[in-house]
C-alpha cells in the first residue's frame, strides 16, 4: 500500500495539475522552467519554426529548400534531445504525444514544401513566363517565309497518291534550298514513314492503362527506337479543332498546356517541314525535371486525316544548355483523325518516343509518360471546350 501511495504520488506530482488554473500553470511552464519536465520549450520552438519559414517564404520570397532543411534539422536535433535527456516520458500519454506529433508535422512540412509547394510554384512561374512570351508573338529567330501570317496550313497530300510531295517537286511556297533544309526536310519525311508504319500496327499496340474517361496508352517496340508509348483518345469535337490547337499552333501550347512549359518555332523550312524548340514541365511532383528538346517536324494534311510527326535534330539557335536536361526524341507525333459518319467527332492519337536522358529509374519514367499523356489529353480537351463555348 505504501509503494502504492508513493507511485500515486509520483504520477501526481508529473502529470499537470489543470485544477490548478491556466495561470498557475502557466507560471510553472514559464517563469519556473525548467528543461527536463516543461513543455514551453516545445512550443518555442515550433512559434521559432513558424516564423523562420514565414520570413524565408514569404517575406525574403526564397525559392530554395535550405530554409526548411535547417529548420527540421534543428527541430529534431532539439526534440531528439528532449526525449533523452528530460523526463517527458514520465508525464503519460501527453508527454509522448507532444513530441511525436512535433517531429511528424516537422518532416510532414518538409516533404510538402518541398515537392509539392516549391515545385508547383515554379512551375506555374515557367508557365506564367512561357505565356507572356507566347501571347506578344515574337518574331521568328529564323525567319521564313510564311503563307498567311506565323500560323500557315500545308498543302493537302494523299500518302501512296501521285500528289505526294517529293523533296524535288515541290512547287507550292518555299522549297528547301540549303543542304541544312533538305536534311530537316529528309529527318520529317522518315519520321512521318515511321509513324504511318505504327498506324498501321494497331493490332499489335499493347493496353498498358486507362483513364475514367476511356482515354488508353499502348506500348508498341520499335525496332531501333525502343518502346514508343500511344496514347488513343476520342474527342468530341470536328478534328479541325485539335489540329488547329495542337498541330498548326504549338506556340500558343502554352497557354492552356500545363505539360509544356515552352515552345518556340526556330525555323520554318518549307510548307511542310519547320524546327521547333520545346521545354517539357516537370513531371511525377518534381522528380522529373524540366527538359528541353529541339525537334524537326512534318505536317501533312489528307482527306481523312492530319498527322504531325517529329524526331530530334539540332539546330544553331538552340544548343544544349546547362538550365535544362537535354532530351532527344524518336519518331513520333500527333495523329488527327475524321470521323466520316460524325464530323463532330475525332480520334485523337499522339505517339510519343523519348529519351529523358539523367539517371532516372525506367519505372518511374514509365510511370510519368503515361501521366503526363493523360494530363495532356484532359488539358486538350478543355481547351477545345472553352473555345466552343466562346464561340456559341
Amino acid at each position: 500500500m505504501k509503494e502504492s501511495g508513493l507511485n500515486s504520488k509520483d504520477l501526481d506530482e508529473s502529470t499537470w495539475k489543470t485544477n490548478d488554473g491556466i495561470e498557475k500553470n502557466l507560471k510553472s511552464e514559464v517563469e519556473d522552467y525548467k528543461f527536463s519536465t516543461s513543455f514551453f520549450d516545445i512550443f518555442l520552438l515550433a512559434v521559432f519554426r513558424f516564423s523562420f519559414l514565414i520570413l524565408g517564404y514569404a517575406c525574403l520570397r526564397l525559392r530554395h529548400w535550405w530554409v526548411i532543411a535547417i529548420t527540421t534539422l534543428v527541430t529534431s536535433a532539439f526534440l531528439i534531445a528532449k526525449v533523452i535527456m528530460s523526463q517527458l516520458l514520465s508525464k503519460g500519454a501527453f508527454g509522448y504525444v507532444l513530441p511525436i506529433v512535433s517531429f511528424v508535422v516537422a518532416w510532414l512540412e518538409t516533404w510538402f514544401l518541398d515537392f509539392k509547394v516549391l515545385t508547383q510554384e515554379a512551375e506555374e512561374e515557367r508557365w506564367y513566363t512561357a505565356a507572356q512570351a507566347a501571347a506578344s508573338r515574337p518574331a521568328l529567330l529564323y525567319p521564313g517565309a510564311l503563307s498567311e501570317g506565323q500560323f500557315y496550313s500545308p498543302p493537302e497530300s494523299f500518302a501512296g497518291s501521285d500528289n505526294e510531295f517529293d523533296e524535288d517537286e515541290e512547287t507550292v511556297g518555299r522549297r528547301a534550298v540549303t543542304e541544312q533544309e533538305r536534311e530537316y526536310v529528309r529527318q520529317g519525311k522518315e519520321a512521318m514513314e515511321v509513324v504511318d508504319q505504327i498506324l498501321g500496327q494497331e493490332a499489335n499496340w499493347k493496353f498498358e492503362k486507362s483513364n475514367e474517361v476511356g482515354d488508353a496508352v499502348y506500348a508498341l517496340e520499335i525496332p531501333f527506337h525502343g518502346k514508343t508509348y500511344i496514347l488513343k483518345a476520342l474527342m468530341q469535337c470536328p478534328a479541325e479543332s485539335v489540329y488547329q490547337e495542337v498541330i498548326l499552333q504549338p506556340e500558343k501550347m502554352v497557354l492552356w498546356n500545363r505539360t509544356v512549359a515552352l515552345c518556340q518555332i526556330l525555323q520554318r523550312v518549307d510548307d511542310n517541314t519547320l524546327v521547333s524548340y520545346d521545354v517539357a514541365a516537370a513531371a511525377a511532383a518534381g522528380v522529373v525535371s524540366p527538359r528541353d528538346f529541339v525537334n524537326v517536324r512534318r505536317i501533312e494534311r489528307r482527306k481523312d486525316r492530319y498527322i504531325s510527326s517529329g524526331i530530334a535534330t539540332m539546330h544553331h539557335a538552340r544548343p544544349p544548355h546547362t538550365k535544362y536536361v537535354r532530351g532527344e526524341n524518336g519518331p513520333g507525333g500527333f495523329v488527327v483523325i475524321k470521323n466520316p459518319r460524325n464530323p463532330s467527332v475525332c480520334t485523337f492519337i499522339w505517339i510519343l518516343n523519348t529519351d529523358l536522358k539523367g539517371r532516372l529509374p525506367r519505372y518511374l519514367i514509365h510511370q510519368s509518360l503515361a501521366a503526363t499523356m493523360f494530363e495532356f489529353c484532359s488539358h486538350l480537351r478543355k481547351r477545345v471546350r472553352d473555345l466552343h463555348a466562346g464561340a456559341s
